[in-house]
């Protein structure tokens, strides 16, 4: 949703407000259900894209023209495929209308699953890490 002559966001409220209305209230939403379920993430832009951290990347999302989209990984999309049947996926991304978003609860199970992955990751870096 960026032109030559607007500047790269420093943060997600600076994203948000380069997108339509519709789509805002949207990522707002998503942004708020996102906060909820890992209060100690940490908002970010990766990408271009608002995004966040918990032990590694956690999840982006961002706005085009006719859909939003949440990008939590392959991993994920595999898992839940049969709860995201009415939503257009593909390889670590799920696509969702401003008239049909997401559910909170969905939106939460990934959120959670993808923090779980992300701790184990740093439990398997840290037992192989030598001992000094």
């Amino acid at each position: 949703m960026k032109n030559s002559d607007t500047p790269l966001p420093k943060n997600i409220d600076e994203y948000l407000v380069t997108v339509p209305d519709d789509k805002r209230l949207a990522l707002e939403s998503l942004r708020q259900i996102i906060k909820e379920a890992a209060p100690e993430a940490e908002e970010t832009i990766s990408y271009m894209m608002p995004a966040f951290k918990y032990q590694g990347m956690l999840v982006y999302f961002a706005a085009f023209k006719n859909h939003c989209s949440l990008f939590p990984g392959a991993s994920s999309v595999e898992h839940f495929k049969e709860e995201l049947k009415p939503y257009k996926t593909s390889k670590g991304t799920i696509s969702f209308t401003v008239d049909n978003p997401l559910p909170t609860a969905l939106v939460k199970k990934i959120v959670w699953r993808q923090m779980e992955q992300n701790e184990e990751k740093q439990r398997i870096k840290a037992a192989k890490k030598p001992k000094k």
